[in-house]
């Protein structure tokens, strides 16, 4: 019954998502961007994180939408999934800082052992602008792993 309602919730996230603001060519939103943070959580749940983690680091999958994606940390700051930017996959971003030097992906990390799920911001580039916008990242823990998806305000 659990893997049904499991089944249920993944398959209304993806309706919504393909009618959502972000898919018309909109900046995605808050509620938008906790909601593909549930799905990929209820995803990790029903699938193990080995299928999951190899799932949200795919450019085209349902855990990427326009500006919206997931990208996934362990406790260390490593990334382990980020489907955007490969590149970062498998580097530890504990130390990174945002422009005005404040080290969000600690304050990531630390929302989701506090609170187990929260919101963190901080001033990034926007891919689709070039320019220095506030960002703000819904993170949830999951088990040993944090799952993440990011706005641009």
């Amino acid at each position: 019954m659990c893997r049904f309602f499991l089944h249920i919730m993944f398959s209304l996230f993806i309706v919504a998502q393909l009618i959502s603001p972000a898919a018309a060519g909109q900046a995605a939103t808050a509620s938008e961007a906790q909601a593909l943070v549930v799905k990929a959580v209820a995803f990790l749940k029903m699938n193990g994180k080995e299928k999951a983690i190899e799932e949200f680091n795919k450019a085209k999958s349902a855990f990427v939408n326009h500006d919206l994606y997931i990208f996934v940390l362990d406790r260390d700051g490593l990334t382990l999934a980020n489907g955007v930017n490969q590149r970062i996959v498998g580097k530890n971003v504990m130390e990174m800082k945002d422009n005005n030097g404040k080290a969000f992906i600690k304050d990531i990390l630390k929302i989701g052992n506090e609170k187990g799920s929260g919101w963190v911001d901080y001033v990034w580039p926007d891919p689709a602008t070039k320019k220095l916008s506030p960002k703000s990242t819904y993170v949830e823990k999951a088990g040993d792993i944090y799952i993440c998806a990011g706005i641009y305000k």
